[in-house]
């Protein structure tokens, strides 16, 4: 089914709710089916995508902590205002000063090996030259003594290296164990509002992961811009582009009406389609942001919201009602096994025709002469209750716009009629015409 097809068939189906007790086709042929009629006009048409969601602040940091420990300070409350730097939490950092008191004595005993080892190898440099003037003379020493001298020198070069690579080693923990002390202490990354606080004076803050909502501390969030993220059916999506217009309706504020504009459209849907088992279907909806123009200072995340995104506008076109338009064949007959026949008994349904299907054609029924005649019709963008009419009807033209039952039934050349104006009204009439 076309997309205009399932609009088509959710209003009718609404209208049959409404107006069950419509006339029937086939208890009044003779005398022609009752319906109700209306005049094309123009008027200004907006095709709108209503979609629900909630309100968020465009920017938020949720706040976890680096190192578990016991909280030994809140400094806000919930719903303050901070800047960026502020403190927000503090860590018992008992064990971690600590660490970085035995990280600096670890740093300084290998900057004394690191000595001792440099006056070793000025010792076994000395050594070694004594041991090469020796030899090189008069031969004082022998050759054992000689090589003995230049190994302890190369021992000592050695131990040197080995004792400067200690003192880059001690001092690396040196700098973890300071960056670990700095993280007993949370300040805030950004200016915002305290929108969340989860914890208090005396409990446990655990290392935050991203699967572990206990992990969250706080959240400090920008509420000077606010946006409405919002599922929009697949269907709709490709009918939305940035910059589109749209009014917002929060159920907190129930008098006022926002607007914004749409600032962001997701490239994947929020949940897929189910895998595995086919015969389930499951709705699939995209993100769409929008970012409100002038947002109260009373505004808070996680409101619901409902949102109408203007698609298209057309001023002053020619408009047909949705109940209205229908799909018959090319001769205005109905479409066996098509969206007319919804209503016979499940497993009766007629199979529909892969020709007739491809041949079906959307039009209305026109009022002539006491007659419905059917006739093609091409529609644009709908509206809340209209089609665009592009091409098929002229301003003036009267067409069949219900009840449901009529529409669903009609063909073209059935007889119609109008219902007759209530007894109290003609009465009504005829006195004013006496006066």
């Amino acid at each position: 089914m076309t997309k205009r097809g399932k609009i088509i068939s959710g209003v009718l189906g609404v209208v049959a709710l409404a107006g069950a007790g419509g006339v029937g086709l086939a208890s009044s042929r003779d005398k022609g089916v009752e319906v109700r009629t209306e005049t094309i006009t123009t008027r200004d048409l907006v095709s709108v995508v209503t979609a629900s969601g909630v309100i968020q602040p465009k920017r938020k940091v949720d706040i976890s902590a680096d190192i578990s420990g016991r909280v030994i300070q809140v400094a806000v409350i919930e719903g303050q205002t901070v800047n960026r730097g502020d403190l927000l939490i503090r860590i018992d950092p008992t064990q971690f000063e600590a660490l970085v008191r035995r990280s600096e004595a670890a740093v300084a005993q290998a900057r004394a090996q690191a000595a001792q080892a440099r006056a070793n190898l000025a010792q076994a440099e000395n050594a070694a030259r004594r041991a090469e003037q020796l030899s090189a003379g008069d031969r004082l020493i022998s050759n054992q003594e000689l090589e003995q001298a230049r190994t302890h020198l190369r021992v000592a070069q050695a131990q040197d290296e080995a004792a400067r690579f200690g003192v880059s080693q001690t001092e690396a923990s040196l700098s973890e164990a300071r960056e670990t002390l700095r993280k007993t202490t949370i300040v805030s990354p950004m200016a915002g509002r305290v929108t969340r606080l989860n914890i208090d004076e005396g409990e446990t803050a655990v290392v935050g992961t991203m699967n572990n909502a206990g992990s969250l501390l706080l959240t400090v969030a920008d509420l000077s811009v606010m946006e409405a993220s919002v599922k929009v059916d697949e269907t709709d999506v490709p009918r939305i582009s940035h910059g589109d217009s749209a009014t917002l309706k929060i159920d907190a504020f129930p008098n006022q009406v926002f607007t914004g504009r749409v600032t962001r459209i997701s490239n994947s849907a929020i949940q897929g389609p189910m895998g595995g088992n086919t015969s389930t279907q499951q709705a699939v909806d995209f993100e769409v942001i929008i970012t409100l123009n002038v947002p109260p200072a009373e505004l808070r995340p996680d409101l619901s919201a409902t949102a109408d995104i203007v698609t298209d506008a057309r001023n002053r076109v020619t408009t047909v009602p949705i109940i209205a338009v229908t799909v018959r064949d090319p001769d205005g007959k109905k479409i066996l096994g098509g969206d007319e026949d919804e209503d016979a008994p499940p497993g009766q349904e007629e199979a529909k025709d892969p020709e007739a299907s491809a041949a079906e054609t959307e039009g209305v029924f026109v009022a002539r002469g006491g007659k419905a005649e059917f006739i093609p019709v091409q529609v644009g963008i709908a509206g809340d209750r209209y089609f665009e009419v592009i091409e098929g009807l002229q301003v003036g033209d009267t067409v069949v716009a219900g009840p449901y039952g009529a529409v669903r039934d009609l063909e073209d050349g059935d007889p119609i009629r109008t219902p007759a104006a209530p007894v109290a009204k003609r009465r009504s009439a005829v006195t004013k015409g006496a006066k």
